[in-house]
């Protein structure tokens, strides 16, 4: 009866907490996020600080902590404003970090995904397209080791382009140049004219250019995707065919603005995306990080039902079950454990070795 009571107090309890904590915003002010997994450490990167690009750690998703020093400061850079969406890559025993400063695309390395990272060459694509702007680069590397970057120009509105990268992973490969996609369902243009930050994923032989719609500005700002076959095809550009049903990520439980997002798959496995919202329904700077969960059910990709991990401090972490609204999915008395999406705690909400 004693074991009954613990149990029904702890459900209770949690109930209470995941109620309570719903609406907890994250601690992590990084818009156009990107998460790097390496050895047993998240990194992630974004635009936030108008020095250059701050990385945060976490070795677990949920608890993070900012390091003291840019992963990339300006100094280190041709550049001297708006430095945007940032992802970084373990490749060649170097980290490559690809950039937008001042509406250019730039290319930095270090040797430690915590910087410092220092730019190699110049505009990454002044060979392709001159001293035209654009933004949002994000870098495919596909199973045959070649590599594609993709990103945005500003053509009709905010529009997808791609090229083939040499095997330098820094300089385009002339002749390559071709146009994904633009805007062309109703979503995407309820304020201006936007389909922006690109992001590939490939999942049976198909490639998903997963991408936002719409002004990040609006509450309706939104992840959606298109499909193609392959990205080099004997002739002509890829084809891509936009999802019928985009969106597939907006307002997302309490958020507004929910998108510019990058995918990763975490230590167990399981597709993550993370991505920006808007600090409030009614503020939407600073734009703070968000994860939440993704899956392919036959060849549709979706988010899941999973809650929305909302990023805290390591120390709110240790506090053990108040920290976190996990849905209960798995329920173990054995030992008196409770298992929750792979994480288990004992009958007092202490979070235990698996």
């Amino acid at each position: 009866m004693k074991r009954l009571l613990s149990i029904i107090t702890f459900f209770s309890f949690y109930i209470f907490t995941f109620c309570a904590s719903a609406q907890d915003r994250s601690i992590v002010p990084l818009a156009d996020p990107f998460i790097l997994l390496d050895g047993d450490t998240y990194y992630a990167y974004g635009t936030h600080d108008a020095k250059g690009i701050e990385v945060w750690t976490s070795k677990d998703l949920l608890g993070w902590s900012k390091l003291d020093a840019l992963a990339l400061k300006k100094d280190n850079t041709t550049e001297q404003q708006w430095f945007w969406a940032p992802e970084v890559y373990h490749k060649n025993d170097k980290y490559y970090m690809y950039f937008s400063a001042n509406e250019r695309l730039f290319v930095a390395t270090a040797s430690s995904p915590r910087g410092p990272f220092k730019q190699v060459g110049g505009y990454m694509m002044e060979p392709l397209i001159g001293s035209e702007k654009c933004i949002d680069s994000s870098v495919f590397f596909d199973d045959n080791g070649q590599a594609y970057c993709f990103f945005v120009r500003f053509t009709d509105g905010n529009c997808i382009w791609m090229c083939q990268l040499d095997d330098d992973l820094v300089t385009p490969v002339e002749g390559t140049l071709r146009k994904c996609i633009n805007v062309s369902q109703s979503w995407e243009n309820k304020q201006g004219r936007v389909d922006e930050g690109p992001f590939i994923w490939k999942n049976n032989n198909i490639y998903y250019l997963t991408y936002s719609g719409n002004d990040y500005r609006s509450q309706d700002y939104a992840v959606g995707y298109a499909m193609s076959r392959s990205l080099a095809p004997a002739t002509g550009a890829p084809v891509w065919q936009k999802y019928a049903n985009n969106p597939i990520v907006r307002r997302v439980e309490d958020l507004v603005g929910t998108g510019h997002h990058s995918l990763f798959t975490d230590k167990e496995g399981r597709l993550r995306i993370v991505f920006h919202a808007h600090y409030s329904e009614s503020q939407v700077a600073p734009r703070l990080m968000y994860i939440g969960t993704m899956e392919f059910q036959g060849n549709t990709l979706r988010m899941t039902d999973d809650p929305i991990i909302r990023p805290m401090s390591p120390g709110k972490v240790a506090q053990g079950i108040e920290s976190y609204p996990q849905t209960l999915t798995k329920v173990g008395t054995t030992g008196g454990r409770f298992s929750w999406h792979g994480w288990t705690y004992d009958l007092l909400g202490r979070r235990v070795a698996l």
